[in-house]
């Protein structure tokens, strides 16, 4: 394959099948994404507790009540600041957001971003099955819902069409063997209960063109890393790929610089999984923190900060951690007292890069 093909999702359509990964906190900001748009892929803006980190939040306030509320306020207003300074640096890209099905303000959050004129939104951690009451109101959005199986694709496809007559605009499929972050598996399913991408997109492009006969666009994330991975993809089904951790170490990602170095300095063995409050593992670069989150550390807090999950085994059972301060202490540079989400393929960074570049490296023809 010399050439790669446009990607088409409901109205939009990019220049390269490329969707840059939504990743929090502020990893993936406005302009990590206005980067990825402007170089003719799709900029995604990580929408989870963006106002934990913003003018709109005191840390300092002590009454948990009007904390949470302040929180949530704050959430809406930054992710209103992200979405709109995304979009004076790429006017004309295609932009979107990602929101986790399992956070407390996930309909105000997909709300607003709708209302805002975002013209994408992801959505996973969870089965978005009420996505499409949620934007009625602007058809334009693309609805893509995250998933891991052709069952949840199944699931999904009967909820929207029955109660809302339409289907989603593309599936991102996630493979929890590579993925970066929360991955949508149990720990005993990782490795040797979960499909490949080898079998689940063919099987999941059967199921969309034989048995419900709409040809929708197959994203495959986890694991891509360069021309040859998209290609790969693409000649198993995919309409397109999302890439998280290789975006990481390039100059408009939106952490902190010793975020961006702590990747650069990474090896393919520092690549672990964690336990984490949601419930599920996930893939994270070691470090100090990470070591005693798997050890159970009894020194590390467990102190709930402002009940931002529906499902929070730190608030409801005070194990593990605060899943939003441990990203964000990571997000802001403090490397070693933070989680440091990575896929699989950490370690292969060579240096940071800009965007464009990076994007230039992957559409070029593989040798």
């Amino acid at each position: 394959m010399t050439s790669l093909p446009t990607l088409q999702i409901g109205q939009h359509i990019a220049r390269y099948p490329i969707i840059q990964g939504g990743m929090g906190i502020r990893v993936s900001g406005a302009r990590l994404a206005a980067a990825v748009a402007n170089a003719g892929g799709i900029g995604v803006i990580a929408a989870v507790a963006l106002g934990l980190n913003s003018p709109y939040f005191d840390r300092t306030e002590r009454n948990v009540s009007r904390r949470k509320e302040q929180f949530f306020a704050a959430n809406r207003l930054a992710l209103i600041d992200e979405i709109q300074m995304a979009r004076r640096l790429s006017p004309a890209g295609i932009l979107g957001i990602n929101a986790m099905v399992a956070a407390n303000d996930y309909e105000t959050l997909v709300r607003t971003a709708a209302e805002q004129g975002i013209n994408v939104i992801i959505s996973g951690a969870g089965l978005p099955m009420q996505l499409p009451g949620l934007t009625a109101d602007y058809p334009d959005v693309a609805l893509v819902p995250v998933i891991s199986s052709t069952r949840a694709a199944r699931l999904i496809c009967r909820k929207w069409e029955r109660q809302y007559g339409r289907l989603p605009d593309a599936f991102v499929v996630e493979n929890p063997n590579s993925a970066g972050g929360h991955l949508g598996a149990k720990w005993e399913e990782l490795d040797n209960q979960i499909p490949q991408a080898e079998q689940i997109i063919p099987e999941l492009v059967t199921y969309l063109r034989e048995e419900l006969g709409q040809p929708i666009p197959i994203i495959a994330a986890g694991g891509v890393w360069d021309r040859r991975d998209i290609d790969r993809m693409l000649a198993l089904g995919a309409s397109g790929v999302q890439m998280g951790t290789r975006f990481i170490t390039t100059d408009e990602c939106d952490a902190d610089i010793r975020y961006k170095e702590f990747h650069l300095q990474a090896k393919p063995e520092d690549v672990v999984i964690v336990p984490s409050p949601v419930g599920l593992p996930g893939r994270a670069l070691r470090n100090g923190f990470v070591e005693r989150a798997i050890a159970n550390d009894p020194t590390i807090e467990r102190r709930c900060i402002v009940s931002c999950l529906h499902t929070c085994k730190c608030r409801d059972e005070q194990q593990n951690y605060c899943i939003i301060q441990a990203l964000d202490n990571a997000a802001r540079g403090d490397v070693e007292n933070g989680l440091i989400f990575s896929g699989s393929n950490a370690g292969r960074a060579e240096r940071i890069l800009p965007v464009a570049e990076l994007m230039a490296e992957l559409v070029a023809p593989s040798p």
